[in-house]
């Protein structure tokens, strides 16, 4: 019947794409590791540091066969998922997610995928995969210090620390997310696309970019540029919403450059968009800081 795919969602980050390899490799012969996008540079680092291949790049899956790892609504994944057979999804995100027969659906409120498929295969992990697999985890959590973080996350994470020879598991962590931290010749397009993901509240669609800063001061300089492009997209997409979250990893805050209705950003976040901005302290993570308060005044 052919090969089953083991795919994260659209513009992937590093737990969408180890998330899939890790999977794939537990799942065994018949099963391949793929992606619907090009990989980071935080990404590309981790697997370059652990001597593995990034996954096959999907741009159709119609009539494939899939495992759906860190998404669940189809509007983020690869083109055609209407039209493939999803077999399986193992996520940590909300659920949107409808299917004609029974699968077998596997989601957490824990900080990473990668977590759950760590717990599933402790006790079978070699290096390789242990290293991507905590790389994953210290990625989507911020290094542990996400709102998302639960304690399952810590406990992996010192599991698979020795499993993959990493020491200083912070140091590692921060090095990681470096690698993503510069704005320095990424265009604006880029900038806000790296990390993007689209929703659909009701009727209304609506898009957030996530990109992570050690300072503020580069996404400033630039603000003029990343808002008109912001519009661009906006008036080509025909979003109700868009935004990009600048989380700096520092700080501990994110600030959300918005277009499009922004009185609907100013009634979930009780406070005025000025300059197409506004700040939130204490704002690590898209998935608990910022989309549920934007979903709560669409529907």
């Amino acid at each position: 019947m052919g090969d089953i795919y083991v795919i994260g969602h659209k513009n992937p980050d590093t737990d969408s794409i180890c998330s899939a390899i890790a999977y794939a490799y537990f799942k065994g012969e018949d099963v391949v590791a793929a992606r619907c996008g090009e990989i980071n540079a935080e990404t590309s680092y981790v697997l370059e540091y652990f001597d593995l291949d990034p996954p096959i790049l999907l741009s159709d899956g119609g009539g494939k066969r899939f495992i759906l790892v860190d998404h669940n609504e189809l509007s983020q994944s690869v083109d055609n998922m209407d039209q493939a057979e999803i077999l399986e999804v193992i996520d940590h995100h909300k659920i949107n997610f409808s299917c004609s027969s029974p699968i077998t659906f596997h989601t957490e409120p824990v900080g990473s995928t990668a977590t759950m498929i760590a717990e599933r295969y402790i006790g079978k992990i070699k290096r390789k995969i242990a290293g991507i697999l905590l790389s994953a985890i210290l990625s989507d959590t911020i290094v542990l210090t996400s709102t998302t973080t639960t304690e399952r996350d810590f406990e992996m994470v010192k599991k698979l620390a020795p499993i993959a020879g990493i020491e200083d598991i912070k140091m590692f962590g921060m090095e990681i997310k470096r690698k993503k931290s510069s704005l320095k010749g990424l265009t604006a397009s880029k900038i806000i696309l790296s990390d993007f993901k689209d929703f659909e509240f009701g009727e209304d669609k609506v898009g957030i970019g996530q990109i992570e800063v050690v300072d503020f001061k580069e996404s400033e300089e630039r603000m003029d540029e990343l808002i008109q492009e912001l519009e661009k997209l906006k008036d080509e997409n025909d979003y109700s919403l868009l935004s990009l979250m600048v989380t700096n990893i520092v700080e501990r805050a994110s600030k959300l450059f918005v277009v499009g209705d922004r009185s609907k950003a100013e009634e979930a976040f009780k406070k005025p968009v000025k300059d197409n901005s506004l700040y939130l302290d204490g704002a690590m993570s898209r998935k608990k800081d910022v989309v549920p308060f934007i979903e709560r005044v669409f529907r």
